[in-house]
């Protein structure tokens, strides 16, 4: 039998691209090693934990001082600043098994990741031997500082101003919602350099207790307990010129690339969060008796299940698939990763809320995780960009010129 016009065949007629070009989701073995090594952290570091952290608004350093030691501070940092320069796609693995034992304290370790990775890419190379192989190996932890009383959805309009002085810089302005101030060592802040708009606006490092900052109280907040959030204030900070990241006017650029990696870090938190809250609902529902029966032979347990189970298995595929176009330095990587985002974070969180409805009256009750994954979930879709805004990205890249490829 002949095969299809134009495809080559050999001499049984079969498709001669049929390996070469089959696409394999297979983890690879180092793949499989880092998940293994992030899942058995999670068991044994973070899960004990957890309940504990979040009531206790706990931020645990000596832990994240361990996942250190397993290179988890410095996963995609540059090699040469002692980082283990992964790919987006392996990071994505590894915080997604992370998150499977604790949400808060892994998406704080994402937030460092970014802060690490951003100092190596674009601090001049004498600054970064000094101060990012103390981020990457856990001595040193991370903020990152962008948003603003005035400036959320949109960052550019950030008020932040960095004047130059001789051989320095003094900055003034505040920041708000900022994961770690106050406990953390190193802030990467944007800053007003120049006129109005995305192009004035510059990028620095800055100690965190270098004289003029200060921080506000910690927010009381509905999750994400693990971490502390605070307002940051900088009042005639002086600091080196040589603290700048790249140039003038290139602030806004990289904080627009941090966040497309930034994006694919927080939807994986959701997906690891959520197949966690899947599990456990699996467990309870083969477990739980109602009219003599397990409630999982009851069929809209079952359809409930298929249905947490499908969509999570999409979204995974989605990020997944997102953080191979940022890899692969795509034209589309921006869109693909706030499709990933959006897609995720909803999905994740609608997952961990139907887990907590199998779980009825004890899923509403503190002495079971199910409410923390659904609490720790609901900021996913508001940081890192607005799931409103995500789909702003993804429409103008729809309807530009040539359009958004969706494959």
């Amino acid at each position: 039998m002949a095969g299809c016009p134009g495809v080559p065949t050999d001499s049984n007629g079969s498709n001669k691209y049929k390996e070469a070009n089959k696409m394999d989701f297979t983890l690879t073995p180092d793949q499989q090693a880092y998940v293994e090594a992030a899942s058995a952290f999670a068991e044994e570091a973070l899960k004990p934990h957890a309940a504990r952290w979040d009531k206790e608004h706990e931020f645990p350093i000596p832990t994240i001082k361990q996942a250190a030691a397993l290179g988890f501070c410095g996963l995609y940092t540059p090699e040469q600043y002692g980082g283990l320069g992964l790919p987006r796609l392996d990071a994505s693995l590894i915080f997604e098994r992370l998150a499977m034992g604790c949400t808060s304290t892994t998406a704080y370790l994402t937030i460092h990741n970014m802060v690490s990775w951003m100092l190596g890419s674009w601090l001049p190379p004498e600054v970064a031997e000094e101060w990012v192989p103390r981020l990457a190996g856990g001595e040193l932890l991370g903020s990152y500082c962008l948003t603003e009383p005035g400036a959320g959805s949109d960052a550019a309009a950030l008020k932040t101003r960095a004047v130059r002085d001789g051989e320095d810089y003094l900055l003034d302005g505040s920041k708000v919602f900022i994961s770690g101030a106050g406990s953390t060592d190193v802030l990467v802040v944007m800053a007003r350099t120049g006129g109005e708009g995305a192009k004035g606006i510059s990028a620095f490092m800055v100690p965190a207790e270098t004289p003029g900052v200060s921080y506000g109280k910690a927010e009381e907040k509905m999750g994400w307990n693990s971490q502390p959030t605070r307002e940051v204030n900088f009042s005639a900070v002086r600091i080196p010129a040589r603290y700048r990241l790249g140039q003038e006017g290139e602030g806004f650029k990289f904080a627009m690339q941090a966040l497309d990696g930034g994006r694919i870090n927080i939807a994986t938190c959701s997906v690891g969060t959520a197949q966690q809250a899947l599990d456990d609902a699996l467990a309870h529902v083969q477990q739980r008796q109602q009219f003599g029966h397990p409630i999982s032979e009851f069929q809209s347990v079952q359809f409930r299940l298929a249905d947490m189970a499908t969509e999570l298995a999409a979204a995974r595929l989605l990020v997944r698939q997102a953080a191979a176009k940022l890899d692969s330095g795509s034209p589309d990587k921006s869109a693909w990763c706030a499709m990933a985002k959006r897609f995720a974070t909803d999905v994740g969180h609608r997952v961990c809320d139907d887990a907590l409805q199998l779980f009825g009256g004890y899923g509403y009750i503190r002495e079971y995780p199910l409410e923390r994954y659904l609490r720790d979930t609901r900021v996913h879709r508001i940081l890192e960009g607005t799931n409103e805004v995500m789909r702003l990205i993804i429409a103008r890249r729809l309807l530009a010129e040539p359009g958004l490829a969706l494959e």
